[in-house]
């Protein structure tokens, strides 16, 4: 997943195995930088038989996509590749990706009783904003028995139970402008911390609706029950902006902080206790 995962808990050394193998499976089935994925495997209008990882990763990304009205949209892989975002992290392979310029989410047609995809036009899915919090998600699983833990798959976080003090873990909210200075600390536990920022890799998130480069946010936060719900919703917020941004973790019953490019803060109203 082009990130380094890492995870604080005392657990057996057999249970944070399994803990780290669901990184390497859903990376294995979603990556669209693989040619040899399932994921890229999917055939333009033929009803494709899904593995679980694979179905589940493309329904919540189509409610994300729905429940955002297309400010969150997982068909833009071939505009992400148009932007450059086309080389595997690992073996430097150039991955093309066929697309449809006005192809969308509603091209994506699920079968739930079938548990089948079927792509209406040709598209490449990229499901980077949802494939990571399930992975962690996943991991969260495998370590609930042991209740304490820590998972940090490059700054999404999923904290469980209680920090070897004791207490709620503590997560810092980077600066988007200062590299080595907060913005804000959260105590958290059993849910899941992911920001999104323009400090990342460039002008990697793209308004799906008109396919530029956003520039309304330069990071968005979000706390969720899950590390999947919050990483796609830091992406949709930081799409749609400070306003809407807001708006629509507020409908979605979740807390998040947007920072604009100018350094103004706007929260949800729980979020200082998130």
């Amino acid at each position: 997943m082009g990130t380094v995962v890492s995870i604080e808990a005392d657990a057996p050394e057999a249970a944070l195995a399994r803990a780290f193998g669901w990184f390497r499976e859903v990376e294995a089935v979603c990556s669209r930088f693989d040619e040899t994925s399932p994921l890229r495997q999917l055939p333009v209008g033929v009803a494709t038989p899904a593995s679980p990882i694979l179905f589940e990763a493309v329904r919540f990304a189509l409610k994300v996509a729905e429940q955002t009205q297309g400010a969150f949209d997982p068909t833009l892989g071939s505009h992400m590749a148009g932007r450059g975002y086309r080389r595997h992290y690992v073996t430097g392979a150039i991955s093309d990706a066929p697309g449809a310029p006005e192809a969308n989410f509603r091209d994506v047609v699920l079968d739930e009783d079938r548990r089948t995809i079927l792509l209406k036009r040709s598209l490449t899915l990229d499901l980077g904003a949802v494939a990571k919090g399930l992975a962690v998600d996943a991991a969260a699983r495998e370590l609930q028995p042991f209740r304490d833990f820590c998972i940090d798959a490059g700054g999404d976080l999923y904290c469980g139970g209680k920090n070897r003090s004791g207490e709620p873990w503590s997560v810092g909210i980077r600066h988007p402008r200062e590299r080595n200075e907060l913005m804000d600390r959260l105590r958290v536990s059993d849910c899941a911390v992911c920001t999104s920022g323009d400090y990342e890799r460039g002008a990697h998130i793209i308004d799906p609706r008109d396919t530029a480069a956003t520039c309304g946010l330069a990071s968005a936060t979000v706390v969720a029950p899950t590390a999947m719900l919050a990483d796609a919703l830091a992406t949709a917020a930081f799409v749609l902006g400070p306003e809407q941004g807001i708006a629509l973790l507020d409908r979605m019953g979740v807390e998040g902080l947007l920072i604009t490019p100018d350094l103004a803060r706007h929260q949800t109203a729980g979020f200082g206790h998130a």
